[in-house]
């Protein structure tokens, strides 16, 4: 529980970078909290699941690709209307397949060098991720 007497669901999220200097994002599909806005792929950590465990799941369920492996970048406790939640960031920049949105999400890759994202709404966790993944590479 936190300060605020809220129960925390423990997210994973993947940033997944390719070659070329750019990463992928999400439109949340009808039906789940925040739908049409754009996020980082990732979801709920599962009893006894560790972070890798939970995104190699997710990714797959999602995206339809097999992470090779991840790097811990952060974790950000976000407090949204409808969930406490806190965000296991992760960069991942080895993986197989090519991601789909096998949820019927649509899916954009970003400029790394952008000013900021071309599509939007973004979910409001995903500001402060973004920020300090190019303040990390600059």
């Amino acid at each position: 529980m936190t300060e605020i007497n809220r129960p925390v669901t423990e997210v994973a999220a993947g940033i997944l970078l390719n070659q070329v200097g750019k990463y992928l994002l999400g439109q949340r599909p009808e039906g789940k909290p925040y739908a049409g806005y754009w996020e980082v792929p990732g979801g709920k950590i599962e009893a006894g699941e560790t972070v890798f465990e939970a995104l190699r799941r997710e990714l797959q369920e999602e995206l339809g690709i097999h992470i090779d492996s991840c790097e811990e970048f952060m974790i950000l406790e976000y407090d949204y209307p409808h969930a406490y939640v806190r965000l296991h960031v992760n960069i991942i920049r080895s993986w197989q397949g090519e991601p789909i949105g096998c949820e019927g999400q649509q899916l954009s890759w970003q400029d790394l060098l952008a000013e900021k994202p071309s599509v939007e709404p973004l979910l409001p966790a995903a500001w402060p991720m973004l920020e300090k993944l190019k303040l990390s590479l600059s």
